[in-house]
């Protein structure tokens, strides 16, 4: 376990995690990345007078997943505490798992209609962004005619759900994520186990003509007409933050992931009205909550915003450029404001991993970090905080779990 207690002063920490920020050279931004071209003169600012390096967040052996990653930038080693993504979220969501139980992340996903469903083809890993409401519908059709005692269906956000599968085998086998196969047949990407795959054929039958998504298409929508299992893993137990770093702590985030590893970990998790994990969240109101929780009495605040990721998912390059200036706009310069009343204030900012545009998923690459102390602010010839410089410097953590305490300490 890495420990990163913090001095006893006055000072105020925040990471600003932008999920997925991170990417390859795109020709259509002429031959730059997002993060080059986006105009962001806060972390620009920033940069000029902090420390940029790379840092390893996600360890060669492991799946570049967010929770892998988010597990490591807060200083929790995945081979000591991840077991599978599910288990977190479900935390988030309040359900109780015994040593037994395995949970399973529960995606609604929009499939073809070829007749055998290893023929199909995943056209949409979240169903065109189902609403909550609607979801809760298709969830509650699932666990009236598939749940009993082994299995229970749960409702998360959007399209994010958890299955539980009580006293589970202890071997599940491999799962594909739907957001690695978007646009390809799944033949080839089905689970292994048996129970899994047909839970998600009997899925398509009960959804494909559930009213909520006959009103969806006729809206012109593509329907939640199938389930897709995978991140499923054990319970794990995570040491508390404020034993580990000395610091009271709170997460904002609107995704259920991140919830869950602030009540793991025995943060306080601030819920932001109109958070949504997509280009569209209330950005300035994220910022809001995280200085009324300094304001409070929290010392650290870990602060994830979702929407670059979901962008690089859906090869979306202006919004992934625009999600990224509202992110420098709307939070940091909302929060540097607001930080000008304290002694002393420290902010750490970088993406989990890299979303490539045109991969539409994760990988396991290093990724830019910025790390500002408004104590020792000095001037440094960096213009523009993006993947290329970061490297540049040859300031590089390769031990992802490390950067935490690098962030803490005085």
């Amino acid at each position: 376990m890495y420990n990163c207690f913090a001095g006893e002063d006055t000072m105020k920490y925040i990471v600003l995690l932008c999920d997925g920020m991170a990417d390859y050279p795109v020709e259509e931004l002429g031959g730059k990345t997002p993060m080059s071209v986006a105009k962001k003169p806060h972390m620009e600012k920033l940069a000029a007078s902090g420390e940029i390096g790379t840092v390893k967040t996600v360890a060669d052996g492991l799946s570049p997943g967010s929770d892998v990653a988010n597990l490591s930038v807060m200083g929790y080693d995945p081979f000591l505490y991840y077991s599978g993504r599910s288990p977190l979220e479900a935390a988030s969501i309040g359900i109780s798992l015994s040593e037994q139980d395995v949970a399973t992340r529960c995606n609604l996903v929009t499939l073809s209609d070829e007749p055998a469903y290893a023929d199909r083809t995943m056209v949409d890993y979240c169903a065109d962004d189902i609403s909550t409401e609607e979801a809760d519908e298709l969830i509650a059709c699932l666990q009236q005619a598939l749940g009993d005692d082994a299995f229970s269906f749960y409702t998360g956000v959007s399209y994010r759900h958890c299955l539980v599968w009580r006293n589970a085998p202890a071997e599940i086998g491999s799962l594909t994520p739907p957001h690695d196969i978007s646009g390809q047949p799944v033949r080839g990407h089905l689970p292994a186990c048996r129970e899994f795959l047909s839970l998600m054929e009997k899925s398509y039958a009960l959804l494909k003509d559930h009213p909520v998504n006959q009103k969806r298409v006729a809206r012109g929508q593509r329907p939640a007409n199938s389930i897709w299992l995978w991140g499923s893993g054990h319970k794990k137990n995570l040491p508390q933050f404020a034993d580990k770093c000395g610091l009271q702590g709170a997460v904002i985030s609107a995704v259920d992931l991140l919830k869950g590893i602030g009540k793991l970990t025995g943060m306080d998790v601030i819920e932001v009205e109109g958070a949504t994990g997509y280009i569209d969240t209330n950005f300035a109101g994220k910022a809001k909550a995280a200085l009324d929780a300094l304001a409070d009495g929290k010392d650290f605040v870990y602060l994830h915003v979702e929407a670059p990721d979901e962008c690089g998912h859906r090869h979306e390059i202006e919004n992934k450029v625009r999600a990224i200036e509202r992110i420098d706009e709307q939070i940091l310069g909302a929060l540097l404001e607001g930080l000008r009343v304290y002694d002393g204030f420290k902010i750490m900012i970088l993406p989990d991993h890299a979303t490539p545009l045109a991969l539409k998923t994760h990988t396991s690459d290093p990724v830019p970090f910025l790390i500002y102390d408004s104590r020792q602010a000095r001037e440094r010839s960096v213009e523009v905080f993006d993947e290329e410089n970061a490297a540049k410097t040859g300031v590089y953590v390769a031990e992802g779990p490390t950067l935490i305490d690098r962030f803490l300490r005085d």
